[in-house]
């Protein structure tokens, strides 16, 4: 089935449990998806934009309220929709920090916090994790004092992550904000994997600014994304031009400089915003996602050799998992190496495991029905089985 041309329809969630760890919570609602169909078009949401010609301004549809209700849900006193959380990182480097100021990421910060730091000319500085792959206020004083020691001035911005993407691993949001503070250094929560997932407060954490995903965490097209922030860094984030035309006289009113006057156009904010009333509550159940995701760590912990690299107990769907000792031990004679894996899980109808992983790698159960995660669950071991690996029943 194709959409038009030789572009194939997609249809990875209609016909397969997708337990892709980055997909799972960014698949749209009933309602994102009709809001896709009449908002598809590209300046749909600018019939009703008026002066000061600004779209967190549009009363019609509501995003003006839209904006309002994000920073409320966030314990935050400002918010910005964004094209995603890297172009929220950018947002906040550009608004605070200087060519050449150190900044503090983490050994688990993504690719994209570097390069929202590079883009502005800082110099990157991380947090090491400790043996457990936590990052820890204690390793932060460290860092910083480190910092501090070598490159002669305090950084102006330290990054963290709520919930890491490589381990999906919770660390001590509250312990590093309140160490960074004593510094007066901003803290930046990186929310792409808890924003929309599970319950965030900025305000509660203690946190300076709250970056939200989206396509990954809040059901919504992509690239979608949220800036929020308090009350004492709003005015330098959101800062609104202030050029003027040498040869026409020309000025831009409020539009503001990081957000290039107005960030997501039609379809994006919108399936956003159809989504909302949803994503705020699901959180709400975020109990029930961690019991249905142990349904299937308990079943893949029962297959011999299997290894859970995160956390244990799990604090998230998100798992990083060893399988070296199992699934890949079958790999080494396998005519199809480690794509029989993915193969076998293929023709159960489950879907989103990189093809060949049978080494370490990640999956995702956010989402799941209880008979999905059940279903899930015993199609790893029906695998392990037909493949002659021991399972402790």
């Amino acid at each position: 089935m194709r959409c038009a041309g030789d572009i194939d329809a997609r249809q990875v969630d209609e016909t397969a449990i997708n337990i892709d760890p980055i997909q799972v919570g960014g698949r749209l609602t009933a309602d994102a998806m009709k809001a896709v169909i009449a908002y598809g078009d590209g300046y749909s949401v600018c019939d009703n934009c008026r002066k000061p010609f600004r779209l967190d301004y549009i009363k019609k549809p509501p995003i003006a309220d839209f904006h309002a209700d994000l920073a409320s849900w966030l314990g935050m006193d400002a918010c910005r929709v964004v094209p995603g959380a890297r172009r929220g990182f950018q947002a906040v480097c550009q608004g605070l920090v200087q060519k050449g100021d150190p900044v503090i990421l983490t050994a688990l910060s993504h690719y994209t916090e570097f390069i929202a730091a590079e883009s502005v000319g800082a110099v990157p500085r991380e947090i090491p994790k400790d043996g457990k792959n936590h990052i820890t206020a204690d390793a932060a004083a460290e860092t910083i004092e480190r910092v501090i020691k070598t490159e002669g001035k305090t950084p102006a911005l330290l990054f963290v992550e709520g919930v890491d993407y490589q381990f999906g691993n919770h660390h001590d949001i509250r312990g590093i904000a309140k160490v960074a503070h004593s510094y007066d250094i901003p803290v930046l929560y990186n929310g792409a994997y808890t924003v929309g997932i599970l319950p965030v407060s900025g305000k509660e954490l203690g946190v300076d600014f709250v970056i939200g995903s989206g396509h990954k965490s809040m059901a919504a097209p992509a690239p979608s994304g949220l800036v929020a922030t308090n009350a004492e860094y709003a005015e330098r984030i959101f800062a609104t031009t202030a050029v003027k035309g040498d040869q026409t006289g020309r000025t831009f009113g409020i539009k503001e400089v990081a957000m290039m006057g107005c960030t997501l156009m039609g379809v994006t904010v919108m399936g956003m915003m159809a989504s909302f009333p949803h994503v705020k509550e699901r959180v709400l159940a975020w109990d029930e996602e961690l019991r249905k995701g142990k349904i299937v760590i308990d079943s893949l912990l029962s297959i011999e050799g299997t290894k859970i690299l995160s956390d244990m107990p799990r604090e998230h769907t998100l798992t990083r998992i060893d399988t070296r000792e199992s699934f890949d031990r079958v790999a080494e004679t396998h005519k199809k190496r480690g794509f029989y894996f993915t193969s076998a899980l293929g023709k159960r109808g489950i879907a989103g495991v990189i093809p060949g992983a049978t080494k370490i790698w990640k999956f995702n159960t956010y989402g799941m029905t209880e008979s999905q995660a059940d279903y899930t669950a015993n199609a790893f071991l029906d695998i392990a089985r037909e493949n002659g690996l021991a399972v402790n029943d």
